[in-house]
């Protein structure tokens, strides 16, 4: 797992660098990677070109003439939403000085694709609003409106325009905007973005808006390339990437509902109230008929990545000041992205239902030998690091083939109430907020929220209280124990956007910035999930609790073993952990999972030891890349290491500042440090940086940290130093051309590495062999020949710096993984 994430660009200068080092040099807020300045570079980008467009875009448009295009008009989406929505647009708007024209474009000649469309059209239903007269007479003038075209060369979208043209000369009509809506396979966006650029733009005085539907790459890198051809031809502020979720209702107002009730909220909206944070959506059907999609995405991708990551920006985020700004509404999402803790392997549990091979095998035409690894069922654990939500976890889930069809984001919140009896009263019950986006046992969208709580204000007027309720039970809670707050009409979720495109409206869309920020939080799990079987799962009631899952300190795993093993696990578990010697002295050595349990162990083991007998216990360690596991180990699951009585040492450091990733102090933090609770006084960076300037030695950094050893640590004896071992035979920072002897009674002191960064600080063979415990730590099978190598050596080697390593009155340990003993 990787390091946790802060808060996205801190101001962190040379000036401010200085200070933290020649203080006490022990600052453990560095958390800044590289990544990091991504989301820097995002936020001002974002800034940028918000600051672009003009506040008209987000008014109204200025009566006149639309035309709008809706490229693949024949297709299923169109077919199910899109008309409806455009139709629901034009009987709201006709009347108010607007005019329409319609266009369905595909690919099909317009005498193929003319009768289709009017299929199409002649099942549009009229808005609840609308009399029967009423709704007649408009959807009489909306087909006459309406037409085919075939849209599929340049010439043919030439000819679009030059219509569009013709027919404002002719009626004398005043051109507002073209608004192009591509129903149509992602991989055809840029070339149509491009026909459009170069023959259909309106006048300068006039908009145009180009609605696009995911999915939008498949990670950073498609993502990224899109958003680069699209950005040729299309401004930003042209472009409307449509995720239907934020169309929906409930998804609207989750900000909405938050600022109205912010009075009740802002004292509980935080880690110290927030138990966790639940955001669902399950499925009751199979991937049947969209296998050719679904197979190249999986259920991660279609929609955690996009769906479910908007509704958590929305719980998150800040909220705006003006939720009518959509400059601000944009930004304040972007910057919760860079709080999103790293997801890996171990952050995530997958499933796929057991009909859904065969599926792929007929609809691809697969062998009956072929075995899709693309995840039905996933199970995600986020943490966000920020002050406010430091520490709360956010279960995020999905799937196909589940018991019921049901969407909501649930916060729950902590009981401060200890009920000694009468447990069915309403302060005895979980204390909980819902945004219930519908379907369920209740049917309707809504917010609830427990009685417990706090009574909500409305939304808005056009939402009203639920005050008759039916006999069913909602998370834990009958009806009768929440406010609920509905819609008093429901409106579909494609209208609601549809009308936003035409008013100008950003911020129900996702830019360039959020969506690049978004598959950048993504991208490093999908790539780890490449290879892993997702856990068969029969779909339905009968899937039972094979699903659930559970939180481990920051991981999930699965509650119940797979009563399926799909993969053999070889020779692995045929081998314990297995001590001996190794160029006489004690070595362990075991699979590396089992290894770095042993060494977490008894690390802990001298902790409690030393700590017994003196109070305190002093541990060095090293930077490389073998420890890593180890400090994972440490602060996932030796949870009562005494880490409040423990003194921490860097054994060596590289000449960098401690903010970049190539500090071993700052791997260390990222990795350990933040994770566990050390007193911030028993933490030791060496002072690599002093007087804004890097290991100069009239700056004396290795001197005062030598002085700073000598003044805590009892006879200059480490309790346990923990070492690596480079391939070459190095340790620490110790090479075999490091000329040590002018310093021979030196505990620190300056080296040169043969790679860079070349100067490095690091603890002497002095320090070290002072120590009364040494562990050596090698793993992988890049090791394995310098262990066979070291093992045909008696005594020292001046080629091999680590068999200077040598205890005077202590004990050193090797702990080898069998990559590394036995390749």
């Amino acid at each position: 797992m990787q390091a946790r994430r802060r808060r996205a660009c801190p101001q962190i200068g040379a000036r401010a660098a200085d200070t933290l080092h020649t203080a006490r040099w022990k600052t453990v807020g560095f958390s800044i990677s590289m990544w990091r300045i991504t989301w820097c570079l995002l936020l001002l980008a974002a800034t940028c070109w918000q600051r672009s467009y003009t506040k008209e875009s987000e008014n109204p448009p200025s009566p006149g003439h639309v035309s709008v295009v809706i490229v693949g008009g024949t297709g299923d989406l169109a077919k199910k939403y899109l008309w409806q929505g455009f139709f629901h647009l034009y009987s709201t708007q006709v009347g108010k000085g607007y005019t329409f024209s319609f266009y369905g474009g595909g690919l099909s000649p317009d005498d193929k694709g003319t009768p289709l469309l009017f299929e199409i059209l002649k099942k549009l239903k009229c808005p609840s609003e609308l009399t029967a007269e009423r709704c007649a007479l408009v959807k009489e003038q909306f087909l006459r409106l309406s037409q085919y075209l075939q849209l599929k060369t340049v010439e043919d979208y030439e000819k679009l325009s030059q219509q569009i043209q013709q027919q404002l000369k002719q009626e004398g009509m005043v051109e507002a905007g073209r608004l192009f809506y591509m129903s149509v396979p992602a991989f055809a966006y840029a070339d149509i973005a491009a026909k459009i650029n170069s023959t259909c733009r309106p006048p300068a005085d006039a908009w145009l808006r180009v609605v696009l539907e995911k999915p939008f790459g498949h990670d950073f890198g498609s993502a990224q390339l899109l958003a680069t051809q699209l950005a040729s031809f299309l401004k930003e502020e042209e472009m409307f990437r449509i995720d239907h979720y934020l169309g929906k209702e409930v998804v609207s107002q989750i900000l909405a509902f938050r600022k109205k009730n912010n009075n009740l909220l802002e004292p509980i909206w935080n880690k110290h109230h927030i138990e966790r944070i639940e955001i669902v959506l399950k499925e009751t059907l199979d991937c049947k008929g969209r296998i050719q999609f679904y197979d190249q995405y999986g259920v991660i991708r279609d929609v955690l990545q996009n769906h479910l990551t908007e509704v958590l920006t929305l719980l998150t985020m800040s909220v705006p000041a003006n939720l009518s700004s959509s400059e601000e509404v944009l930004k304040n999402k972007l910057q919760i992205f860079s709080t999103l803790e790293h997801l890996e392997s171990k952050s995530v549990v997958t499933g796929q239902y057991q009909s859904y091979n065969e599926e792929v095998q007929e609809e691809l035409n697969k062998t009956k030998d072929y075995i899709s690894l693309t995840p039905t069922f996933a199970g995600v654990i986020i943490f966000a690091d920020n002050p406010q939500y430091d520490g709360i976890p956010i279960f995020m889930t999905s799937g196909k083939m589940l018991d019921e069809r049901v969407a909501y984001a649930r916060i729950l919140f902590k009981s401060d109430i200890f009920c000694v009896q009468d447990y069915d009263s309403v302060n005895c019950r979980p204390k909980q907020i819902v945004f219930y986006l519908g379907h369920g046992v209740l049917e309707y969208p809504a917010i609830l929220v427990s009685k417990n709580l706090f009574k909500p204000s409305l939304v808005n007027s056009g939402w009203k209280e639920v005050t008759e309720h039916k006999d069913v039970n909602v998370l834990g809670l009958p009806l009768s124990d929440y406010f609920i707050q509905t819609p008093v009409v429901p409106k579909e979720a494609y209208y609601e956007l549809i009308s936003k495109v035409f008013h100008g409206r950003k911020d129900s869309f996702i830019s360039t910035e959020n969506l690049l920020a978004s598959w950048a939080f993504w991208t490093p799990l999908l790539d780890s999930l490449v290879r892993a079987y997702p856990r068969p799962y029969p779909g339905g009631v009968a899937n039972g609790d094979l699903l659930n899952f559970q939180l481990r300190g920051r991981e999930v795993a699965f509650v119940n073993e797979a009563v399926v093993n799909v993969i053999q696990q070889g020779q692995e578990e045929n081998f314990q952990v297995m001590q001996g010697k190794y160029r006489g002295v004690d070595m362990v050595s075991a699979w590396a999972t089992e290894l770095v349990e042993r060494l977490a162990s008894d690390l802990q083991s001298a902790a409690e030891e030393a700590i017994r007998d003196e109070g305190q216990f002093h541990l060095a360690l090293s930077g490389g890349s073998s420890p890593i596991a180890l400090f994972l180990q440490l602060a996932l699951h030796q949870y009562t290491f005494p880490w409040h009585h423990t003194h921490l040492w860097l054994a060596d450091e590289r000449c960098v500042p401690p903010t970049e990733t190539g500090s071993n102090f700052r791997m260390i933090h990222d990795q350990l440090l933040q994770h566990v609770r050390i007193p911030y006084f028993n933490i030791h960076p060496m002072p690599v940086l002093l007087n804004q300037r890097l290991c100069v030695e009239e700056d004396g950094g290795a001197v005062l940290y030598e002085n700073e050893i000598n003044q805590l640590v009892n006879a200059s004896s480490f309790h346990y130093i923990l070492l690596g071992v480079g391939e070459d035979g190095h340790t620490a920072s110790l090479f075999q051309d490091s000329k040590l002897d002018e310093s021979a009674e030196r505990l620190v002191t300056l080296t040169e590495s043969p790679s860079k960064p070349h100067q490095r600080m690091s603890l002497t063979f002095t320090a070290i062999n002072k120590a009364r415990k040494v562990g050596v730590l090698a793993m992988g099978r890049r090791k394995h020949e310098l262990v066979t190598q070291l093992s045909r050596i008696k005594g020292e080697s001046a080629r091999y710096p680590i068999t200077k390593v040598q205890p005077t009155n202590g004990n050193l340990i090797w702990y080898l993984d069998y990559d590394a003993l036995l390749g």
